[in-house]
């Protein structure tokens, strides 16, 4: 948490700086805790989220931001999973490290590749500055 400039428990704080450092974003797209939450929006943007990977998309950035994307938006990830869809199908060992660690073996019936490559876009969505900033 010191990433983020939380304060420490020893002192009362009443408000905390404002910072914005690469450091966070780092955090936020490596650490296990936010791979796990985006592999678990991957996981239901496949089952719940539609056929198309379209209305998987949408659905994802729903579930995350409350509001349908724009197009542009919805073009730029679909061609970021098509783009790791293929990186994916070249190494199915770390597709499936990337669909599983830390949150666990895949549901039945799911494509590891397929799983691997929404996480990636699941993980867009969720460091996007909207899902953070409260405006």
């Amino acid at each position: 948490m010191i990433t983020f400039d939380a304060p420490g428990k020893t002192v009362c704080t009443l408000t905390r700086a404002r910072t914005n450092t690469p450091l966070q974003a780092l955090v936020t797209l490596n650490d296990p805790c936010y791979v796990e939450a985006a592999q678990a929006l991957a996981r239901r943007m496949v089952v719940e989220g539609g056929k198309s990977p379209a209305e998987q998309i949408a659905y994802g950035f729903r579930l995350a931001l409350i509001r349908p994307p724009h197009a542009d938006e919805t073009a730029r990830l679909t061609a970021l999973l098509d783009r790791v869809r293929g990186e994916m199908s070249k190494n199915p060992k770390g597709a499936e490290a990337l669909a599983t660690d830390p949150l666990g073996p895949l549901p039945r019936g799911m494509n590891a590749v397929e799983l691997a490559a929404y996480t990636v876009v699941a993980n867009v969505i969720l460091n996007l500055d909207e899902t953070f900033v409260k405006r």
